[in-house]
């Protein structure tokens, strides 16, 4: 890969992801996998000025072991000291970059109980530290970069260095880093472009999205009153707007809780808990999901959908044209990072607070009162195809096309 577009990511991620202002604390999540690019990201932030910079490393190999061979009860315990690292940081201001580069099956083989107590266990114990982020009062970023794994699940019938290069330049494209253009300018335009989606989708107000497609899709998705439709890029508490997926392609808002009704079909795998859940569909009902099917990860997505209350009840409706550059490279990344990138998608679990007028300074239960929903989990899960249609029905009861055979229809 050409050192002179490698050098363009760290600066797109620091300057554009988080907007790092001076004397603002960075924090860095990230496989050890990653370091060499953990080392970039710390010295284009100590050029932009950063206060200090933090890594909280992680090892899944190792991760691995622990899940296969530690009591279970163990799972059911966080320790203080890690959350007084996410806590302590995250009331200083600092901004938080998270490296999303997993080996989509590293947990297969691991009991889904495990996982789901230490998410549960984690969830809990940093729940003000993701509100935090949630609610934007702190700028945050998740990005990627190559993992020899993870490349190869993507590129198996090549060497590992082949599938590496592919990779790589196939992250590059999707976060439009290229020779010609300066990526930061790009970004900026496209961000543009999708903020100007939202304008639209804002207008009008919807109080229902239909969404049907040849897999069987017919899903009613209620929006409540007061919702607001984002992308692209968001204004953290202090003013400051950063963009927190890189790259991204959706546009997005929260349904009404107990407004979800009919039948969804998953259109990507959905990489969960270090495992991979094939060919799903979701069957809601007044809200929650009442039936589910799975041809393979049926136990992976029973122990999401168990999680906690919440877990089986709608936080995010996004849209993403089949027209996406991401999209339109044909390959399935098995990253929710990318393949959510190619496609329209819902999230169980958690909602965005800042999706609902005012809603980051409203206490849970305010929240509540006005059908956003809360739990510890937020996964999204893809169910765009080319073929999907989205029908948006207004509050004065007309409708209008939104998505047509896979792209927006304004």
């Amino acid at each position: 890969m050409k050192k002179d577009l490698l050098k363009k990511y760290a600066p797109l991620v620091v300057r554009v992801g988080v907007n790092l202002q001076e004397n603002q604390p960075l924090v860095i999540h990230a496989p050890i996998a990653c370091a060499d690019f953990v080392h970039t990201l710390a010295k284009e932030a100590f050029c932009a000025g950063a206060y200090d910079v933090s890594v909280n490393w992680n090892d899944e190999v190792f991760s691995h072991i622990r899940y296969k061979n530690a009591p279970l009860e163990r799972f059911r315990e966080f320790p203080a000291w890690r959350k007084l690292f996410y806590d302590d940081h995250a009331e200083r201001g600092a901004a938080f970059i998270s490296i999303s580069a997993a080996d989509p099956d590293i947990f297969s083989d691991v009991e889904p109980k495990r996982l789901t107590e230490a998410g549960v266990s984690a969830g809990k114990a940093l729940m003000e530290y993701r509100t935090r982020l949630m609610s934007n009062k702190n700028s945050w970023c998740v990005v990627s970069v190559p993992t020899p794994a993870w490349a190869h699940k993507v590129f198996p019938d090549v060497s590992a260095d082949q599938a590496m290069e592919r990779l790589w330049a196939e992250i590059l494209k999707a976060v439009r880093i290229s020779a010609e253009e300066d990526p930061i300018s790009a970004w900026m335009n496209h961000i543009d472009h999708l903020q100007k989606i939202t304008e639209f989708l804002n207008a009008h107000d919807f109080a229902e999205l239909h969404y049907t497609n040849c897999l069987g899709t017919d899903l009613h998705v209620e929006l409540p009153p007061g919702h607001i439709w984002m992308g692209g890029a968001e204004q953290s508490a202090a003013g400051h707007l950063f963009a927190a997926n890189i790259p991204t392609e959706e546009v997005y808002t929260l349904p009404q809780r107990n407004g979800v009704n009919g039948i969804v079909a998953a259109s990507k795998p959905l990489h969960y808990n270090g495992t991979l859940i094939h060919d799903f569909t979701l069957t809601f009902r007044d809200g929650k999901v009442v039936d589910y099917t799975a041809r393979k990860g049926g136990e992976q997505l029973k122990e999401l959908l168990e999680t906690d209350e919440g877990a089986s009840f709608l936080g995010e409706v996004a849209l993403v044209p089949h027209t996406s550059p991401i999209s339109q490279s044909g390959i399935l990344f098995y990253n929710t990072l990318f393949d959510e990138n190619a496609s329209c998608h819902l999230a169980l679990g958690k909602a965005y607070p800042t999706c609902m007028q005012n809603g980051e300074n409203m206490t849970e239960d305010e929240l509540c009162r006005h059908g956003v929903n809360h739990s510890l989990v937020h996964e999204d899960f893809m169910i765009g195809t080319a073929d999907m249609s989205v029908i948006g029905r207004m509050r004065s009861g007309n409708s209008i096309p939104v998505i047509e055979n896979g792209d927006f229809s304004f």
